[in-house]
């Protein structure tokens, strides 16, 4: 099941006009904005925790920093071990979660429904993730979107990775338009700085995940999203890309 975000207001737009309409191709970071992934990653750290016989990590402790990256989450594992020491469990980090991959993560609520309404548009869909490429690429058929999803960029695709902005700007040209005709949406502050670096209007995503520290208002996001049901409405997008 689905987990349902915590309310679903009127979107808060920081670029506001009287007049939108859908824009023509959306990408979207995948962990934290389209599929809850921190049950598999929580799966996964309690793996590696029970071999070590150390206390297993709630749900409530890693899913602030799941959009962080598989680092981030081995430093709430292990956070008595040096940078240099947990960098070296990241290829176990990585093995054990493709042997998980799926088994316990769902896409947020909303979110299905929301894509077969930008569909219905007319609207093209791509995914520009940080998670590895095979690993986005293996979560797809699971979903059913390896048809669907028009480009898929991982972490690893490319020299360059969030926030720089070199992921967008080749999703942006694989899909065949120019980055000012796209609109990126992400629950991170490193997906708004890669958007507005690759000078693509932005969508943060406030249903994701992120430390209780961390300020969206303060991204300079175009507009700020409650739930992704909003955006199955022209009146949420950001008014800024080009037709």
């Amino acid at each position: 099941m689905a987990r349902s975000p915590s309310g679903c207001a009127q979107p808060l737009s920081l670029n506001a006009a009287p007049s939108r309409s859908l824009p023509r191709t959306v990408l979207f970071d995948l962990d934290g904005t389209l599929l809850d992934s921190a049950p598999d990653m929580l799966a996964t750290a309690n793996q590696m925790l029970h071999a070590r016989s150390r206390a297993p990590l709630t749900l409530a402790h890693l899913r602030p920093v799941v959009s962080k990256g598989a680092r981030a989450m081995l430093a709430a594992a292990f956070p008595e071990l040096a940078p240099a020491t947990s960098e070296a469990l990241l290829p176990e980090f990585l093995e054990r979660y493709q042997a998980l991959l799926g088994q316990h993560a769902v896409l947020f609520d909303g979110v299905a429904a929301m894509l077969d309404a930008l569909e219905a548009g007319g609207v093209r869909w791509g995914i520009v993730t940080n998670k590895p490429e095979y690993l986005a690429r293996l979560i797809l058929p699971q979903l059913g979107w390896e048809q669907r999803c028009a480009v898929l960029i991982g972490g690893d695709t490319l020299a360059e990775r969030k926030p720089h902005p070199l992921p967008l700007l080749t999703a942006a040209e694989r899909i065949g338009t120019a980055a000012g005709a796209c609109v990126y949406v992400g629950d991170d502050e490193r997906d708004i700085l890669a958007a507005r670096a690759a000078g693509m209007p932005s969508v943060a995503a406030l249903w994701g995940y992120r430390p209780a520290a961390d300020d969206p208002r303060a991204w300079g996001a175009d507009v700020l999203v409650e739930c992704p049901a909003q955006l199955m409405s022209a009146e949420a997008w950001p008014t800024t890309f080009e037709t």
